[in-house]
This record gives structure tokens, C-alpha cells and sequence, in this order.
């Protein structure tokens, strides 16, 4: 249905939107997990070091 009433609108701003919110969405998780593996790595990599 989204898709039914994204292809009739002319001006295709919405559908714009919508793109820009699936890749938020698909991109959100890989950057929170990919910040707690770097500082996870940094936390024993110091306690390592010393």
C-alpha cells in the first residue's frame, strides 16, 4: 500500500522521505553496536597495556 501511493504522487518528496527513514533505520543498529564493540576493544586493549 505505501508503495501503491508513493509511485502516484508527482512530486516524489515523500517518497525521498521515506528512503532516507529505511536507511536511518538500517543503519542505526550496525553504528550503536559497531560504538559498544569499539569502546568494549578500547576498554581491554587499556587494561592490557597496563
Amino acid at each position: 500500500m505505501c508503495r501503491a501511493v508513493l509511485e502516484s504522487e508527482d512530486g516524489q518528496a515523500t517518497a525521498a522521505g521515506v528512503n532516507d527513514g529505511i536507511i536511518y533505520l538500517m543503519a542505526l543498529p550496525y553504528i550503536l553496536v559497531g560504538g559498544i564493540a569499539f569502546f568494549i576493544y578500547k576498554k581491554f586493549s587499556k587494561a592490557n597495556a597496563e
